[in-house]
């Protein structure tokens, strides 16, 4: 027996599965609370499904759409710190290594910290741990503050541009921990003041975001599979010879 927060999604994901549906109670009646239906698994193992029905005028929908946990617990980080305005990215350092310990990461097995010399260099650094596979999700930390030249704009752009595409093009999750201030007093309120502390923010971002993608890959996985295992079986098929009738004796 299954419990579950909301029966009728559960049921449309069980028929998207392309699972048999045997018995459904009550999920569909609008002054049933509750419902349940029974599912045979590959194999006969039957399982009942019950849950609370979600009101079909509700406005809140979080609970319709796929998302990651917070729990770091047996997942992998590696977390790009930039050394220059050390003031601040130390501070978003401790902020993001709090979170993922709190998270349920092990601050000595599951926890790497790579040290480059600024917020340009995070993008590379970046890029060549994500291609290790080693990591679940990649920390970028830094801040860039607004100066007298255009040297902030043209790293700044230059910044985003490549742990953006890092992202996208490892596959791997990056949380943007870089601070881009006009002022000082702006990323001394962002380390830890009264905006918070955008170093524990982007390691929160980077543990939901490496469940989530653990999810849609093992959904994805799932399907593959399926999809597989029946090719097999329609190739195994076509390729069974067909018993023809026996010849009949014929009299001497």
């Amino acid at each position: 027996m299954l419990m579950v927060s909301d029966i009728d999604t559960a049921l449309e994901l069980v028929k998207l599965q392309g699972f048999d549906v045997v018995k459904e109670h009550s999920g569909r009646v609008p002054a049933h609370s509750v419902g349940n239906f029974r599912v045979t698994l590959p194999g006969g193992t039957h399982v009942i499904v019950w849950g609370p029905r979600v009101s079909a005028n509700v406005t809140e929908t979080d609970h319709l759409g796929l998302e990651g946990d917070l729990c770091a617990a047996g997942k992998r980080f590696a977390l790009v710190v930039s050394r220059f305005n050390s003031f601040i990215v130390e501070r978003l350092l401790a902020g993001a290594i709090d979170g993922l310990v709190r998270c349920g990461a092990k601050l000595y097995e599951d926890i790497e910290i790579v040290r480059v010399p600024g917020s340009f260099e995070i993008p590379s650094a970046a890029r060549t741990l994500a291609q290790t596979k080693k990591y679940d999700a990649i920390i970028c930390l830094g801040c860039l503050l607004r100066g007298d030249t255009a040297h902030y704009d043209v790293i700044v752009n230059e910044v985003t541009r490549g742990i953006g595409q890092s992202a996208q093009e490892t596959g791997v999750p990056h949380a943007f921990g870089v601070l881009t201030c006009e002022t000082l007093e702006q990323a001394i309120d962002r380390a830890g003041l009264k905006m918070g502390n955008k170093g524990l923010e982007a390691a929160l971002a980077a543990v939901e975001m490496a469940n989530l993608t653990e999810a849609v890959v093992g959904r994805s996985s799932l399907a593959v599979g399926k999809k597989a295992v029946s090719s097999q079986l329609s190739a195994f098929k076509s390729r069974k010879p067909k018993l023809s009738a026996r010849p009949k004796k014929r009299g001497r």
